[in-house]
């Protein structure tokens, strides 16, 4: 199979465009390139197994079960991204599911392989690494929105990040480029689906979104970040 070079598929700031292009390669060599099909779980919690997947063209959902049977979604996953790393890395059985959203191709790794790599590659291990801390950062920004803001802050400020690593732009709007339902949506920011359907729709009324099937599409990006107190992140957004 042809490999992607990055700008066709990967999301900016994802493993693979963080990666030169040699070491991509060999990273990518290692592993057997499949397809899967939508609703397919690359892995399952608790369960004990060591393969790590390289996103080559998917969108996937992290989900997590409490001990009480409820679900939680706790992130998505794109092209370019990497799963199953945590589990290689430490031994322990997975503490989430990855589930594909549509037909996705994938390069799956054995662990041990993947370790190797990581030991001859300085490059590789420095990237994961911050990998690793960006996963920890977004984390902790949640949980400072869910202490210091209500429903419909806490919604604008994921839509502005979401938008910042996975959007795309077209005629002057920007996609929010995953499809993540309401109740998808109220998951990650911790709120209940119809907040969620009253926050969308204020923020529709004021011309700053225009909702989409499974999405949103930010309209006014300025005037959203400054009413999410991240005026910051408009450099970020800006279309590149």
């Amino acid at each position: 199979m042809t490999k992607r070079q990055p700008g066709d598929l990967f999301a900016r700031g994802s493993f693979l465009t963080q990666l030169s292009a040699p070491v991509r390669e060999r990273l990518l060599d290692l592993g057997t390139v499949t397809q899967r099909a939508a609703g397919c779980d690359l892995i399952r919690q608790g369960a004990v197994d060591d393969l790590v997947f390289v996103l080559m063209e998917a969108i996937t959902k992290i989900t997590a079960r409490a001990e009480n049977g409820s679900q939680v979604l706790l992130a998505v996953r794109v092209s370019g991204d990497i799963v199953g790393d945590m589990a290689a890395l430490s031994g322990g059985p997975r503490s989430a599911t990855v589930t594909t959203c549509r037909r996705s191709t994938i390069c799956a790794i054995r662990g041990p392989i993947f370790l190797d790599f990581l030991r001859r590659s300085p490059e590789a291990g420095l990237t994961l690494s911050r990998l690793i801390g960006d996963r920890l950062r977004w984390a902790n920004e949640r949980r400072l929105d869910f202490a210091g803001y209500d429903a419909g802050i806490r919604l604008a400020r994921l839509l502005l990040t979401l938008s910042a690593r996975h959007g795309r732009w077209g005629s002057g709007e920007l996609d929010m480029g995953v499809p993540l339902t309401q109740a998808e949506l109220g998951e990650l920011i911790g709120a209940k689906e119809v907040t969620v359907q009253k926050a969308l729709r204020e923020l529709a009324e004021r011309g700053l979104i225009r909702r989409v099937r499974r999405g949103v599409v930010i309209t006014g990006v300025a005037e959203l970040a400054e009413l999410a107190g991240t005026p910051e992140m408009i450099d970020q957004l800006k279309p590149y």
